[in-house]
This record gives structure tokens, sequence and C-alpha cells, in this order.
């Protein structure tokens, strides 16, 4: 966790660098009305899910609302905070493989482009890429989602939804990376299995900040920076997986 916590402080001083500002202030942009949509849709209707969500209780269980209720009130952000991360980055992700490439060359003192794709064909693939996300994560949210609404299992859903949340920033952030250097997406999957303590310490430093307001603009380009950092120390070097 030390390295992780580390390597997102480097994270947030290269972003914000000059020569890799440029792929930080569009993104920023368009998350920032995005974040504005999605803080105004929380303001008129999370009071109306929450009551949904405790009219579900059955009514043996009503003993428990004090520990159901921020139950159910954690679960809804950390659902909430996850699809604004996921959206954002669908948004982003042109920008950030490139950043990725860019902060990789800095780190290693390449000059020339460790990716040998034009930057349109980049661009594309890095927007392919994050449907191969989506779809890898589009099943396990509708099963949350599902857990969400059964009696008792319910009570788990947060505990659930964070650990999902954990290792999905991991995927989101290291994967811009392993990308860029010609990692297929199912061996980016096997190699932070291979390396699950790394993968869980970063998504979890991840998640932690992603849930601050206004910061998380900021976390996501550093995460992407801190990602090439994690890829260099602990997924380059091992074999194929196969």
């Amino acid at each position: 966790m030390v390295y992780a916590v580390s390597a997102l402080g480097r994270g947030f001083s290269m972003v914000l660098s000059p020569g890799l500002r440029s792929y930080v202030v569009i993104p920023l942009l368009a998350n920032l009305a995005i974040y504005a949509l999605m803080f105004t849709l929380v303001i008129q209707r999370f009071s109306g899910w929450v009551n949904y969500w405790m009219a579900s209780v059955p009514g043996w269980l009503e003993w428990l609302e004090w520990l159901i209720w921020p139950l159910v009130v954690l679960c809804l952000i950390i659902v909430l905070a996850f699809t604004f991360t996921v959206v954002a980055n669908l948004i982003a992700s042109p920008f950030y493989g490139f950043l990725a490439e860019n902060v990789e060359r800095r780190l290693s003192g390449q000059q020339e482009s460790i990716d040998d794709r034009s930057l349109w064909r980049q661009g594309i693939d890095s927007l392919k890429r994050e449907i191969q996300k989506l779809a890898w994560m589009a099943p396990r949210i509708l099963l949350l989602l599902l857990i969400g609404f059964v009696p008792v299992l319910h009570l788990v859903a947060p505990l659930c939804w964070a650990l999902f949340s954990i290792w999905s920033m991991s995927i989101q952030y290291l994967d811009y990376p392993m990308d860029n250097n010609g990692v297929s997406f199912p061996d980016m999957k096997k190699r932070l299995s291979a390396r699950w303590w790394p993968t869980l310490t970063f998504g979890g430093v991840v998640s932690a900040l992603i849930w601050i307001p206004i910061v998380n603009l900021l976390v996501m380009p550093a995460a992407v920076a801190a990602g090439v950092m994690m890829w260099r120390r602990h997924y380059m070097a091992l074999p194929v997986p196969q």
C-alpha cells in the first residue's frame, strides 16, 4: 500500500507538469459537466432511493433499521461514485491512453513512442478497450444490483460493491499502460490476479480518493500516471500468461 500511495502522489505532480497538462484539461472539463449532472440527479432523487430500499426491509428486520439505513446509503454512494467514474473514463479514454504513453516515456527515458500505432488508431483502440471493460463490469454490476434487492443478502451488498469497486479501479487504471505495451485484456486480468495484493492496494487507494468530490476529477489522470508506475514495478516483468 505504501508504494501505491507514493505512486499516486507522484502521479498528481506529473499530470500537472508542462507537457502532460494538455492530456488532462479536456477530460477535466468534460468530467466537470458530468459531475454537475450527476450531482443534480443525486440531490433530486437520493432520498427517494433510500426510502424505496428501506421499504423493502422485511418486518422481522425492522429492529436493525439503525444499521440497515447507513448500509443502504453507503451502497447508493458506491453505485453513484462507480457510475460517475465509468462514464467519465469512457469519455476520457483516448486522452488517458496518450497520457499513459507519455508518462512511461518520461519514466523510461525513451524519446521514441512505445506504441507504433497511429494517434487515430490509438484513440479508437482505447475506446474499444473501454467497451471491453464495460462488458466485463456489466454482468457483475447487474448481479450486485440484484443482491441489493434480495432480503438478508442485501445486507452484504455494500461490502460486495466495495470489493468490486476496488478491483475495477485497478482494472481501469492499470489497463492503460498494459494496452500501450500490447498486453491483451484477458492477459491483463491474469497479470492482476498474479499480483493480487498490489492490485488490491492500488485499487483501494484509488477507490478511497475517487469518492471525494472535485478531488476525484484530478484523481483519475493521477491514477493513470500511477498505473504506469505500478505496471513497471509489479507487472511488466511477469511472464506472458498461458
